[in-house]
């Protein structure tokens, strides 16, 4: 709602759009998109990679390298890339002192890196003024990501930046379906209990049915992922048109259990997805990740749920792409209502990113 108590046109159904909406918008209910998907180069590439779950992985093996030529590596014989975020954790907490100290000395080399991926950012246009950054992705589901981050706020501060880094409040592989629920205005959702949303990552697909419970928050702070169908689609390597499918048939699933369980679920699918969206709903670049071209100017991922799912609960379908950061940050819309300018950072198969400012906050 505008002021006066409006209906805010912004959020209109426009033709002109696939699935009614403008895909990739900027100026959101809450918030301003202030920038994402900042690609940060140096001579030796894209140094947002360095910061990401392989980049940790790389550190480790290093660290575990340096052992090995004279010593018996404290992880054993197992792979790098075979040990999960589990496994770290235990080394980390509970394991043999010269595993815990390993781990920590590649865990104080990836703060070092993600600092500085910070401090290069808020160096931008875009994230000027940033007061305080939350990190989501896969490895902040972990006590070796959490500590990484805390890490790497102190390091922050210590160089004289005003800028706080702290773990993403939800899960994210829940805020990655929760930050849908932010992309509409709260008109377009009245008298709806539920929606749908969409997390495309270069691994997993997940889909999600997010209860909204607006009566007992209107601010979204209560809403709450209660059903979830997830892929791993990097393991099955399908073509893109096999994963669209994958994608809708998850979808459909989820649109069964709503009217078995009478949930009023909105005509709505947010979808969050790497890469830069165009207005039209393409995707420009940054999805190289996922399986097959979904950069090409003939595919249009709105266009193909639209087709697939025409309806939901008897009404049209409207579907809106955003990046998957911009996404997973807008689920901390509600904690961050203090300041004016904050930003997220995602890690994840790579580093993603976004800044925002709050309206309403001079």
């Amino acid at each position: 709602m505008t002021g006066g108590g409006t209906r805010d046109t912004r959020f209109a159904q426009d033709d002109r759009n696939i699935g009614g909406l403008m895909h990739g918008r900027a100026d959101l209910p809450a918030v301003e998109v202030c920038a994402y998907n900042a690609e940060l180069r140096d001579k030796d590439g894209f140094i947002g990679d360095r910061a990401s779950k392989r980049g940790f992985q790389s550190i480790l093996e290093e660290w575990r390298d340096r052992l090995r030529t004279q010593h018996e590596d404290p992880l054993g014989d197992v792979s790098t890339e075979a040990i999960g975020k589990k496994a770290l954790d235990k080394a980390l907490a509970k394991g043999e002192p010269e595993a815990a100290g390993l781990l920590l000395g590649a865990v104080e080399d990836f703060a070092t890196e993600l600092a500085m991926i910070a401090q290069r950012l808020l160096r931008t246009a875009g994230w000027r003024g940033v007061q305080r950054i939350a990190v989501g992705g896969g490895m902040r589901a972990s006590r070796t990501g959490e500590i990484a981050i805390g890490r790497a706020s102190v390091l922050l501060k210590s160089r004289g930046q005003k800028v706080e880094l702290r773990p993403i409040k939800h899960h994210p592989d829940e805020a990655g379906l929760m930050g849908a629920a932010h992309l509409v205005p709260s008109w377009m959702l009245a008298g709806h209990d539920s929606l749908l949303a969409v997390d495309i990552g270069g691994t997993n697909m997940r889909v999600g049915l997010v209860e909204l419970n607006l009566k007992e928050a209107p601010d979204l702070c209560a809403a709450r992922v209660m059903g979830v169908r997830i892929w791993r689609h990097q393991n099955d390597s399908p073509t893109r048109d096999d994963a669209v499918a994958g994608l809708c048939g998850m979808l459909d699933t989820l649109i069964r259990r709503a009217e078995n369980d009478k949930l009023h679920l909105a005509p709505f699918i947010g979808i969050g997805c790497p890469g830069v969206v165009r207005k039209d709903g393409g995707i420009e670049r940054g999805a190289q990740n996922l399986p097959g071209n979904w950069q090409s100017p003939e595919f249009n991922l709105s266009r193909c749920i639209i087709q697939a799912v025409p309806q939901i609960a008897g009404q049209p379908t409207s579907v809106m792409l955003h990046n998957d950061a911009v996404i997973q940050g807008l689920s901390e819309v509600p904690w961050m209502k203090d300041i004016q300018r904050w930003g997220i950072l995602t890690i994840g198969t790579g580093l993603g990113n976004a800044s925002f400012a709050n309206h309403g906050i001079v």
